[in-house]
């Protein structure tokens, strides 16, 4: 039996139309109808509840009376940004970095190379007014749309900034493209991230996303879409570390397209809660895409983490390792689903969540599923639990390595078969310093 508590009615986003229409003000046409008709479905929509997909997730306690406020930049420049964050994925060069603060940009540069090669790497508003046809023919049409659900219809009304990265097709970029999205001040953030990848192009893009420590409490509102054409390739990696104030409602998809890859990373450490949707669609013959993520909990922390590979193509692969680990009084819960549409032959999708409970008061849920309707594919699916094991503890111990030290040599080794699936050394990095300050955090 799920216990489940209702908010109160008047404990909701503050929002209305009027804002909607003072934010697209100054916007084209169709982004102003978008916005409005964002706004229509959200306001037609119910908070979501007892929705399977929701009603583990209790998001009641959140103060949107402190969350709802829009965040207002506040003269915070790149000097703001912790430089973990701005480190470039691999060495010391990167093709473009995109920094933006509270909402504002605060640094862009970008290399001669890829701007000979037509690629932009620019934020959202500016792309609106200086690529407006591409912009708009892939702006929530594609990916994620408002319909997805009460969070997306808000977002898709309200966003208030964002980053845009485009690959002309037949153009392989070598150097990583960087942006970063920080935040000093408490309140509601509403960012998106658009990335396309044309036809035959590759790219490497990597999102920062944290904020510093504070006392109130934030939202983060956001939607990530990624649209890989055929025959291209897209390294994408995505690390969030939100203060313990803030609570993310996301969705975020890639639509793969025919004999095209994408290489999804992702990592969640920060925030109080974490409702994220992730999607892979392979909708093109021969499309392959692979999802690894990194979780780690503690104290009242709480992800919940809900992923989807659908198979809208036959010859499509898909492959989905999440692992993750909860201290204290942290709660994880994951729920995937493969799914094929009718006569999506030869398809083949594999997703596995692998769990370890460090705690008697932790709790972590995994809840695979698979809804096939072709009948000549091969797809599976597992979710594992377990607990740190005292002999392989003992056995390090007693060649004279201290408890602690050999704790967390035994959990490096629970995350290794992920992080040798991350193409980036720098990121598998930073994720080993995170799994140790977790456990050597009180």
């Amino acid at each position: 039996m799920v216990v489940q508590r209702r908010s109160r009615t008047d404990n909701v986003p503050r929002y209305t139309r009027a804002d909607v229409e003072t934010l697209s003000a100054n916007e084209p046409a169709w982004l102003r109808d978008l916005r409005l008709s964002s706004w229509e479905i959200y306001s037609s929509l119910p908070f979501p509840r007892l929705e399977e997909e929701w009603r583990r997730t209790d998001y009641s306690h959140i103060r949107w009376h402190e969350a709802d406020q829009m965040i207002v930049p506040n003269g915070a420049t790149l000097a703001s940004v912790p430089a973990k964050n701005l480190a470039p994925l691999a060495g010391d060069a990167q093709g473009g970095l995109l920094v933006i603060v509270d909402g504002k940009v605060v640094h862009h540069e970008m290399a001669d190379a890829l701007k000979a090669q037509g690629v932009i790497l620019t934020d959202l508003a500016t792309a609106v007014r200086e690529q407006e046809n591409l912009v708009r023919d892939h702006l929530m049409t594609q990916a994620i749309k408002p319909t997805d659900g009460k969070f997306a219809a808000l977002h898709g009304a309200l966003w208030t900034y964002g980053a845009f990265v485009y690959v002309p097709r037949h153009q392989a970029v070598e150097l990583p493209m960087h942006i970063v999205i920080y935040n000093t001040k408490a309140g509601a953030s509403l960012g998106h991230v658009l990335v396309v990848v044309e036809e035959n192009a590759m790219a490497t893009v990597q999102v920062d996303y944290a904020s510093a420590a504070g006392e109130t409490q934030s939202s983060f509102i956001g939607a990530t879409e990624l649209i890989v054409g055929a025959a291209a390739s897209l390294q994408y990696v995505s690390l969030q570390d939100w203060n313990r104030q803030t609570y993310e409602f996301s969705h975020q998809r890639a639509l793969v397209g025919r004999d095209a890859s994408l290489d999804w990373v992702h990592g969640t450490m920060g925030s109080r809660l974490t409702k994220a949707f992730m999607e892979v669609d392979a909708v093109g013959k021969g499309g392959n895409a692979r999802m690894s993520a990194f979780f780690f909990a503690d104290k009242n922390q709480f992800f919940d983490l809900d992923t989807q590979q659908n198979h809208n193509a036959p010859l499509t692969n898909t492959d989905l390792l999440f692992k993750g680990a909860a201290k204290d009084q942290a709660r994880t819960l994951w729920q995937g689903m493969i799914k094929s549409l009718p006569k999506m032959q030869k398809i083949d999708g594999y997703q596995a969540c692998r769990n370890l409970v460090l705690s008697d008061e932790a709790r972590m849920d995994g809840i695979p599923g698979l809804e096939i309707e072709a009948d000549d594919v091969k797809c599976s699916h597992a979710a594992t639990f377990g607990t740190l094991e005292e002999e392989y503890i003992f056995y390090l111990m007693s060649r004279g390595i201290p408890r602690p030290q050999a704790q967390l040599m035994v959990i490096d080794g629970f995350f290794d078969e992920l992080l040798q699936r991350i193409p980036f050394e720098r990121v598998r990095e930073r994720l080993q310093e995170e799994i140790e300050a977790k456990i050597l955090s009180q």
